[in-house]
């Protein structure tokens, strides 16, 4: 899958969470001292390392695309991974603010400084701790995909049971950060780790780290719940281990340095109430979380509940209880009295009601560019002011064929003005030849976010668009679409040996079969004989780069027979 030069939502929504984390550390110091208590869905279906064996010796045949596609997926698979590591980075942060794990660091602290004897020895039992630290947490995420399997993890992406049971497990995860009730571990296994943390040594310690991940697990359990679901989808066979290696080596970072430097710990905030709004503040983000993944099913399964406007309603009503909460004016029963608002609280508030009042036209169809790409799309959206305004009607290109194959089945898929789709690969080619046109495969999905910015941001540009609805047939191929194939149509990929039952797989069997490709966006253009003209390619925001990919793709069928037909 290709990768957004942006953040996806989650990213920005973890990065939002620090924001406010460190923003909240240092609030009113009277507050805190009075009470004591811390920018693509992409939704793919990856094949195992046979299946992609199998796709490369039959891509073989297409010896210039599958070089191009070989060198891009080399080149981007690290960047996957950099963003699950960012993720768990950004949660692991979130994580050291929460009440079970912020007034433990003193603690520790002294712990180690008193313990040790010498500042070296200090020094070295706290870089232990933080290692086995690191150790336990990244050793969960090797458990996680050797339970499962990295080819299992991958179909979750696209499960739709799956997909629904993360939208309960964030939604679990948000009420108890709200405070409804706490995820805990058995008792009895903090009790066992806390007898072996006193054998001493560098066993005493490993336990010690134990400990603390078992008895925070009421605070860390939810957001590592959400990096580990992050890892899940992304499609990586190392996804888990490296969220869990962000999210721990966040958590260690602040035992080991403080225990390095223990006079710094004068200047942190004292425990207090903070805590708490951190932990709420929290709660409320993963359950706006969450409904991204109750849309992904309601769009791949044609359910037709979860329209853009019901999305964004949720999302403003979360916004709003959020700065109502951020300037005291809703409170839980857990949290402490605000006698007033400090200024960094004041700033987050404004922030938040901020973005809450730009959402709000996007309930009559304004097009929220900046996080369009996850929304619903503007084709699910029942009043839409902007229909029809602002671009040119998609060109009227007569052909023999009078009804689109499956065009009532992709009315809610997201949509560019002025361009007049088609979603059969044989009806395409039949244009093809009726026009005299090449063939621009968009290969896309329900859940793309690269695909939806590019939809917003590229291919409405008024020189991309006036290519794409002159000199093209634009066929949408929609690889993880759920729709049931009759069982006439249904068959076993010669590629991945795996039965196609779904007009979904039938297209994504044909992107890995022909171009040795899962990835979406991914662009390719052909004759009307099915050959690719030109080197197939993934997103491209960079405006002018993509004018130059369709004008080559233009001179090339012009120079083949296809163009003198």
């Amino acid at each position: 899958m290709l990768i957004n030069k942006r953040f996806p939502v989650k990213i920005i929504g973890c990065l939002l969470i620090a924001v406010m984390a460190m923003s909240l550390a240092v609030i009113n110091p009277v507050k805190a001292q009075s009470k004591s208590d811390t920018a693509g869905v992409t939704f793919t279906s990856i094949p195992t390392a046979a299946d992609s064996m199998a796709a490369g010796k039959k891509a073989q045949q297409q010896i210039a695309t599958t070089k191009n596609v070989a060198t891009q997926s080399s080149t981007e698979k690290p960047k996957t991974l950099w963003e699950i590591f960012i993720a768990g980075f950004l949660g692991g942060f979130a994580a050291f603010l929460m009440p079970c794990i912020y007034p433990m660091l003193p603690l520790t602290v002294s712990f180690f400084t008193k313990k040790g004897g010498s500042r070296s020895r200090a020094i070295l039992q706290s870089l232990l701790y933080g290692l086995s630290i690191i150790v336990i947490y990244v050793a969960l995420g090797f458990i996680i995909t050797l339970l499962f399997g990295p080819s299992a993890l991958n179909e979750l992406a696209t499960n739709g049971i799956f997909n629904f049971l993360f939208f309960i497990l964030l939604i679990v995860f948000g009420i108890s950060f709200l405070g409804a009730f706490e995820i805990t571990l058995p008792g009895s296994l903090a009790n066992k780790l806390d007898e072996n943390s006193d054998k001493g040594g560098l066993i005493g310690i490993f336990f010690m780290a134990a400990t603390l991940a078992v008895v925070s697990f009421s605070c860390t359990g939810p957001i590592i719940g959400s990096v580990l679901v992050e890892a899940a989808t992304k499609g990586e066979r190392l996804g888990p281990a490296v969220g869990m290696f962000g999210f721990s080596l966040a958590l260690a970072l602040p035992f080991t340095v403080f225990a390095l430097f223990p006079s710094a710990l004068k200047t942190l905030p004292k425990s207090g109430g903070w805590l708490n709004s951190v932990k709420v503040v929290l709660g409320f983000i993963e359950i706006a979380f969450a409904l991204k993944f109750l849309s992904n099913v309601d769009l791949a399964y044609h359910w037709n509940l979860f329209d853009r406007e019901i999305f964004l309603s949720l999302w403003i009503a979360i916004g709003l209880l959020m700065g109502l909460y951020l300037i005291g004016k809703i409170k839980f029963s857990h949290d402490s009295d605000l006698p007033y608002v400090s200024v960094p609280r004041a700033f987050i508030a404004i922030i938040v009601f901020a973005f809450v009042i730009y959402m709000v036209p996007g309930l009559w169809g304004a097009p929220l560019k900046s996080i369009s790409a996850f929304l619903p799309p503007l084709s699910t959206q029942d009043f839409d002011l902007s229909a029809g305004i602002g671009t040119a009607a998609a060109p009227t290109n007569i052909t023999s064929i009078k009804t689109k194959k499956y065009e009532d089945l992709f009315k809610r898929l997201p949509k560019v003005k002025g361009i007049d789709d088609w979603y059969d690969y044989d009806q395409a080619i039949e244009v093809s030849k009726q026009l005299h046109r090449p063939i621009l495969i968009d290969f896309t999905g329900w859940n793309c976010v690269n695909c939806r910015e590019m939809e917003s941001n590229v291919l409405p540009n008024p020189e991309v668009l006036k290519r794409l609805q002159n000199e093209f047939v634009i066929l949408q191929l929609v690889i993880d679409d759920k729709t049931e194939l009759p069982a006439a149509e249904q068959f076993t990929s010669t590629v991945t040996g795996k039965k196609i039952t779904t007009l979904g797989g039938k297209w994504l069997d044909l992107e890995i079969a022909r171009y040795n490709s899962n990835a979406q966006p991914f662009y390719v253009i052909i004759n009307n004989d099915g050959q690719t003209l030109v080197p197939p390619q993934g997103a491209d925001f960079n405006i002018a780069e993509y004018i130059k990919y369709l004008d080559s793709g233009i001179s090339a069928y012009k120079n083949t027979l296809g163009g003198k037909k």
